[in-house]
């Protein structure tokens, strides 16, 4: 980044990046909100990298280009996903000088609620940030289109991010997943703390053949809502014109099914001659 004034380098230090592209208008709108109010590092994939999750590169090198070098903003270019954008910049970029104050990805083109913030690349990289000890948020809107209006969107990223910011008393790691409906701001509700919606998708691949008679599929599908009545949830937020946002956390574990495991472990010897085996324990034949 570019030698800033006194006061530009007062002001807090802002990492951004996407899963869209770099020249995505969610990210730029982004960038134009943000500018004034924090210096920013932006690392973002230099092609659209939607659905990559939490994939990073193994296989190939990655590259980084410069795009914009200005006091306050220093933009790059990465040929990587996004979880790569956020561990080349903290563990390349910025190992052993100034760690940014909050970490956002976004702004993506096309909802992140639900399910989809398990193949989500915004929210990899969101998620990736708050492994840092970072506060991180995934901001998405629920409009697909690449010239999408984003300005009820913006409106809340702001108040979003100086809460984010100022907010030791939630402890950390912090990682909230933000989805805005595609309403004009007038017809949004306001904000609910919710949480993620159950359900699943269901892909159908529709079948076509290039001119040498080879098939190919396209995938689409559809969401499947399991608990369409609930009303606590990012989901039903979204449906009745509010912004939805979810803390979200790593830890998989399903503690249900963990407590009734632990049975298991009071059964752990192999069978022995000695030790009758029960009726509905399966045992290996003898060779």
């Amino acid at each position: 980044m570019k030698k800033t004034s006194e006061k530009t380098a007062n002001k807090p230090l802002i990492f951004l990046t996407n899963d869209d592209g770099v020249n995505a208008k969610g990210l730029r709108m982004l960038i134009e909100t943000l500018r004034q109010e924090a210096r920013l590092l932006v690392v973002a994939p230099e092609q659209a990298q939607s659905g990559m999750g939490h994939a990073i590169t193994l296989t190939r090198p990655l590259y980084l280009k410069k795009v914009t070098d200005e006091p306050g903003l220093s933009v790059y270019a990465c040929n990587g996903t996004p979880v790569d954008c956020v561990k080349i910049a903290f563990d390349c970029m910025m190992l052993g000088k100034e760690m940014p104050s909050l970490v956002v990805s976004g702004i993506n083109h096309g909802s992140n609620s639900a399910i989809n913030v398990l193949y989500s690349g915004t929210m990899g990289a969101a998620i990736e940030g708050g492994f840092y000890d970072i506060p991180s948020i995934g901001f998405s809107l629920l409009d697909h289109d690449e010239d999408a209006d984003f300005s009820a969107a913006l409106s809340y990223v702001r108040p979003i991010i100086e809460r984010a910011m100022n907010s030791d008393a939630l402890g950390r790691p912090l990682c909230l997943n933000v989805n805005v409906p595609n309403l004009p701001a007038d017809r949004i509700k306001g904000i609910k703390a919710c949480r993620q919606n159950r359900g699943f998708w269901r892909e159908e691949f529709e079948r076509r053949q290039d001119p040498r008679g080879q098939d190919y599929y396209w995938l689409t599908g559809y969401f499947h809502n399991t608990e369409p009545g609930a009303q606590d949830t990012d989901e039903w937020a979204l449906d009745h014109g509010y912004v939805s946002i979810v803390p979200i956390q790593v830890d998989l574990t399903n503690y249900r099914q963990l407590e009734r495991m632990k049975r298991w472990e009071d059964d752990r010897r192999p069978a022995t001659a000695n030790r009758p085996v029960s009726d509905n324990r399966q045992v290996l034949p003898k060779k």
